[in-house]
């Protein structure tokens, strides 16, 4: 018996650490999510008693606008409340003129709000991030407004101006209540997540990239699967950088740094990729000849692969870095090079390390390094890549809010404005969120029936008992807390519909004011509005759905075909700056279903059409002939055999031409950039044959 014990002691002693060990890890993946509960409680309660002691109408209205705008990150939050103040001044206004302009015709007002909620939803879909929050806020701000002006049966009334101004005050309340809790309580660190985030990938990039050159001639075809994953991630970082933007203000008037930080990520990987392609073709011997030439010609600081992968490196002096990667980028342009073959790695190395060097002058600008450039941006040029989800959108949102409009007026239903408020919001909010909103809607229908049960019980078996303020943020701080402490650690888009719905829905109904009413019949009416609303919206994306994620890529990969094949006979020459943004803006928007195979497309009719545009610029200088303009309507018309074909013949031609020294190195550059494209068509004909029009 003694020994038994024994080894059950030692077996407890052992498993103690582990516990513990697991005890000290569950608390400490708990603390960020609690913490933010506790954030969002103090947004609310600092809203409602700024209201109260203004004494303003509708105090709830503070207190749920504190409740949205309040995010995990302090960059998200504060983001969110910018854009959030933009589209309650745009819905505000919006209401205030279709008062003035339909105050005696109901059929008309109402209708004209349903068409400013499918303006609004179609907006809300071509924008992005928080961009596209703001747009459908403007959509349902009108409402929210409108919702105390029209009477029973839907008539407005000229207090409108008065009532959009109290609306908007209450709401920018909520969100400077929001916006100080936040800010005093987190210093943020999106700046530096993204600084991480993306010095880990530029440097996974290039020391893989490095890697392949040290083994040229050996199995390249791993590295094709590197990529895919590799511009998933860089696809991701689009939200992480609106993040940034809103914690930071000196990078809002660098957004377009930023965003060419990102572009040069795709820059990087597509050179990658064309030079991965060319060295398959290779013999080993030559591959591996080639390869070492280019890769002498790399920064000393990126030409050792193990070196190169450390994130910390191009953090501490991204600057110094970026000028290597520039001067090399020079130099590599200047490659005497005696085959096309070695031209054509020389120039897509250098333009390797050209998107490298944007990615380092971002990150020069998130480090604040010393003696970064401070040329200004750009401007900002929005590229949508379809419209038809936004169509679809905006007619669906006009249906299912007109359909709720017409059943509050035919029923002339006391609480009906509020059902076409949850309508609009839903259908609003959701209809971005593509494949994943009708069941984001079932969710928050389902969250909504469960936090009408919570708040009723919240408000009539315990605020009853209640006199204080504190008493008051107690009551609510047992009811938030859990909520903010879910929507921080869950990660799954339901959940966190469904704790959005018990969130958000739980100020408005419990209705909290300096004489509080306990009124049972308007509560039950209220919140059945709430759910009734929900309900026309998850039902109008059963009815109307969303493009699949089949359709819609299909949809980018035809729109990028039909470009191509412009870019091909243009009568112009296209400028690369605008390829690439459109293409830039079709990557982004591929949905996470879609195929490996199908964005090797994507990538392939990239390749394609950089190197068209390339070959007709250096046309303009160095006469081609008519084989490149056969070649080209080949690819306009679809044969890539007959583009490859007349592309062969070109390449023959100017191998046997002698020409100056300066046009003999135009005519390289040119041969060099057929063996790219011939490459890319060879590897996707399916792809460029479909839609032939021959």
């Amino acid at each position: 018996m003694a020994n038994t014990s024994g080894e059950g002691g030692r077996i407890r002693a052992s498993a103690s650490p582990q516990l513990d060990q697991r005890l000290w890890s569950a608390l400490a993946a708990a603390g960020p999510p609690l913490l933010f509960g506790l954030r969002m409680w103090a947004s609310v309660c600092l809203a409602l008693y700024v209201a109260f002691w203004l004494q303003l109408d509708n105090a709830d209205w503070a207190g749920a606008t504190a409740f949205i705008v309040s995010q995990p990150q302090l960059g998200a939050s504060m983001r969110k409340g910018w854009y959030r103040l933009i589209g309650t001044l745009i819905g505000a206004v919006m209401i205030v003129v279709v008062t003035a302009l339909f105050i005696q015709d109901r059929v008309a007002f109402l209708g004209t709000l349903a068409l400013w909620g499918a303006v609004c939803a179609f907006f809300a879909t071509v924008l992005r991030n928080f961009a596209s929050y703001s747009a459908a806020l403007a959509g349902y701000t009108a409402i929210i407004i409108a919702s105390d002006t029209l009477g029973s049966t839907g008539g407005a009334n000229t207090d409108v101006f008065m009532l959009a101004v109290m609306r908007a005050s209450e709401i920018c309340l909520g969100i400077v209540s929001a916006g100080i809790v936040l800010a005093g309580t987190d210093f943020g660190g999106a700046r530096q997540r993204l600084a991480a985030l993306v010095a880990a990938l530029g440097a996974e990039i290039a020391g893989r990239f490095t890697g392949m050159l040290a083994h040229a001639d050996g199995e390249l075809t791993q590295s094709r699967f590197v990529r895919r994953d590799l511009t998933r991630r860089v696809i991701a970082l689009d939200p992480i950088i609106d993040q940034a933007l809103g914690e930071a203000s000196q990078l809002r008037y660098h957004s377009r740094t930023l965003q060419s930080m990102r572009h040069g990520l795709f820059t990087a990987l597509s050179g990658w990729r064309t030079i991965t392609t060319r060295l398959q073709q290779l013999p080993p011997d030559a591959a591996r000849q080639e390869a070492d030439i280019v890769r002498s010609r790399l920064p000393p600081v990126l030409r050792s692969a193990p070196e190169t992968g450390v994130p910390a490196r191009w953090t501490d002096d991204p600057v110094s870095l970026q000028s290597a990667c520039e001067a090399a980028t020079r130099a590599l342009l200047m490659l005497p090079a005696g085959t096309p073959s070695l031209r054509l790695l020389g120039d897509q190395t250098a333009k390797l390390l050209t998107g490298i060097a944007q990615v380092l002058a971002g990150l020069a600008l998130l480090v604040d390094a010393p003696g970064r450039s401070r040329r200004a941006d750009r401007g900002f040029k929005l590229s949508v890549p379809d419209f038809l989800p936004a169509l679809l959108n905006a007619v669906r949102a006009f249906l299912a809010i007109g359909a709720t409009q017409l059943l509050w007026v035919v029923t002339a239903w006391p609480s009906g404005a509020v059902a076409v408020l949850f309508t609009s919001i839903l259908v609003l909010l959701f209809s971005p969120r593509g494949e994943t909103a009708y069941a984001n809607a079932v969710a928050f229908t389902l969250g909504s029936a469960i936090g009408i049960v919570l708040t009723a019980i919240v408000k009539f078996a315990v605020l009853p008992g209640l006199e204080t303020f504190a008493a008051l943020a107690t009551a609510l701080g047992l009811y938030l807390i859990p909520v903010g402490f879910g929507l921080a650690y869950c990660s799954r888009p339901t959940t966190l519909a469904v704790l959005t719905a018990i969130g958000i829905g739980f100020v408005p109904l419990l209705q909290p004011a300096n004489q509080m009413t306990y009124d049972t019949v308007q509560f039950y009416n209220t919140a059945l509005a709430l759910f009734t609303g929900s309900c026309v919206a998850a039902l109008a994306f059963a009815l109307l759905p969303p493009l699949s994620p089949a359709l819609r890529t299909h949809r980018l990969l035809a729109s990028a075909l039909r470009d191509l094949r412009h870019c091909a006979v243009a009568p112009h020459v296209p400028q690369a700056d605008d390829w690439e943004r459109r293409m830039y803006g079709r990557l982004e928007a591929l949905p996470d279903q879609t195929e490996t195979s199908q964005l090797d497309q994507l990538l392939a009719a990239f390749c394609v059409g950089s190197e068209v545009i390339g070959l007709r610029r250096i046309a303009l200088v160095l006469p081609l002939g008519p084989e490149l303009d056969a070649a080209l309507a080949g690819l306009a018309s679809g044969s890539s055999f007959t583009t490859r074909d007349w592309l062969g013949r070109l390449d023959r031609r100017l191998a046997d031409q002698t020409e100056a020294e300066a046009q003999a190195s135009l005519a390289l550059r040119a041969r060099a950039s057929i063996l790219a494209l011939s490459a890319a068509l060879a590897r996707q004909p399916s792809y460029f044959n479909s839609g032939a029009t021959e």
